[in-house]
């Protein structure tokens, strides 16, 4: 498998090199392969009746990395377990994937009901990085995502998958053995993959974030401290540095790409700034598709493409082919706002083990003369006439109020012009009438709102106007660094 002889030979030029910083530590690549020869000789003969899928719990230290690489190495398939999230999630997930074994880098049993391995302190082996060829699985992970029933649904990503959004992501940015690259995610997120896989390949340093720092002042101090050249990152991230901008100057930054949730122009402009020389890209793509698919270049002289104010989405990655879609599943012309549905050799082959949901979320349409399989992305998109994708919102983001369709990114796109550098989030509520209305939440102290409202009728319809306004120092974050809207509509709740 050509991606795990890349990682190989990657590890044995490279040697020498700094593979990670984690926790003011330099592991250097023959460290990480000592590790992962390691890793293997512990678990070779132990995994071989344990089936193909075996559960990592994930933690900031470099045998948790370590693990995923022995595992490609040994044909199995990792499945990330956050020491964090609740147990009987886990565990949902742990039945759902027929897990039988679980890695472990720290010095509890966290899954006492599972087989596990702890792979912190094993005894050092003979460096080995030669793939096995048994019992090789097709799928590289397998990431289990909220599920609409409340039940956590399995997205596997096949090597083949991953293969081919290298080979895309690779035209966007050639990471060299020099970068020095930021990793913010948790390895419960795809962006974890990006943000280790590439430069690892390319024999370049990886810098995480401690689990006991705040992520975006840690990530501040990182770029600056350490002259990263690499960042991905989602945008929620420099909305909250945002009050520190006039203090970031990171000219060694050469590429940076936000992915995940909206990102806001104005925010951009401003954070552009502070990373004078590099490559700025919006990209977009879900999990089912392998990380990102569809990308746009910020242009720091041109006007840039928007849609209240959110920056567009561009146009496909190599091997990727997105349409916008109707109620009937009709291609829908330039200018109207549909469903995405994104074909290509990057999407998933199906959720795991659901034929119903994979039944509803993917289908079959002929699209010149071709009969192509499309995954239904539940974001409501429209294509301009260049052949840009510009983003609209979710399509559980809409609300009907009063038999009125209302995309919720608008409210939020006249607010945050009139508040200027304040965040703000709109979010449907059912009211006791069983009603539909909007509340709004404001990332900040309690302020007056009387003149933001009526600035806002001034720009909305009647039906838009927010009814409920609550205040909140920070926005909640998931684990993936994206804002909380679950969390913050029980805030209306309890309020």
């Amino acid at each position: 498998m050509q991606l795990i002889d890349d990682l190989k030979d990657a590890f044995e030029k490279h040697e020498e090199n700094n593979a990670f910083f984690i926790n003011d530590t330099y592991y250097t690549y023959r460290d990480l392969a000592q590790g992962v020869s390691n890793i293997r000789q512990a678990i070779k003969p132990l995994l071989s009746e344990k089936g193909a899928n075996i559960g990592l719990v994930v933690h900031d230290n470099i045998e948790t990395y370590a693990s995923i690489i022995a595992l490609w190495l040994e044909g199995k398939t990792y499945v990330p377990l956050h020491p964090d999230f609740p147990e009987n999630r886990n565990q949902a997930i742990i039945d759902q994937a027929h897990i039988n074994a679980v890695l472990d880098a720290s010095n509890q049993n966290t899954f006492q009901n599972t087989f596990t391995i702890q792979t912190c302190a094993l005894p050092t082996s003979k460096i080995n990085l030669n793939p096995s060829t048994l019992n090789r699985s097709e799928n590289a992970y397998i990431l289990f995502t909220s599920g609409t029933t409340g039940v956590p649904k399995g997205v596997p990503i096949s090597f083949r998958n991953l293969s081919n959004f290298l080979k895309a992501f690779n035209a966007l940015c050639q990471v060299n053995k020099k970068d020095r690259c930021l990793q913010m995610f948790e390895l419960t997120f795809d962006m974890s993959v990006v943000s280790f896989l590439v430069p690892l390949l390319a024999g370049a340093c990886v810098y995480t974030i401690p689990k006991n720092k705040i992520k975006y002042s840690f990530i501040f101090e990182l770029m600056e401290d350490y002259k990263l050249t690499i960042a991905i990152m989602v945008p929620s991230i420099i909305n909250y540095l945002r009050p520190y901008f006039d203090e970031i100057h990171c000219p060694d930054m050469r590429f940076n790409l936000f992915a995940g949730e909206a990102l806001y122009l104005d925010v951009l402009e401003e954070w552009s700034r502070c990373l004078p020389h590099a490559k700025i890209v919006n990209a977009y793509g879900p999990t089912e598709t392998t990380i990102i698919c569809t990308s746009y270049d910020f242009n720091r002289e041109l006007e840039n493409k928007t849609h209240n104010g959110i920056m567009c989405i561009g146009k496909d990655m190599e091997g990727t082919l997105s349409i916008v879609v109707g109620e009937q599943d009709q291609e829908l012309e330039e200018g109207a706002t549909g469903e995405l549905c994104i074909s290509g050799k990057q999407v998933t082959p199906g959720y795991w083990e659901d034929p119903e949901k994979n039944k509803t979320s993917f289908f079959y349409k002929d699209h010149n003369g071709e009969n192509l399989r499309f995954y239904r992305t539940g974001d409501a998109c429209f294509k301009d006439a260049n052949g840009d994708f510009m983003y609209v919102g979710r399509v559980d983001f809409q609300a009907k109020i009063q038999g009125f369709r209302v995309e919720l990114a608008e409210i939020e796109f006249h607010s945050k012009a009139f508040l200027e550098k304040i965040n703000v989030v709109a979010i449907a509520l059912t009211n006791q009438l069983n009603n539909t209305e909007i509340g709004m939440a404001i990332e900040s102290e309690t302020i007056p709102t009387a003149a933001l409202m009526s600035y806002l009728k001034t720009k909305l319809p009647h039906y838009m106007i927010p009814t409920q306004v609550i205040f909140t120092k920070q926005f909640p974050l998931n684990s993936n660094g994206k804002i909380d809207r679950n969390t913050l509509r029980t805030l209306f709740i309890n309020n």
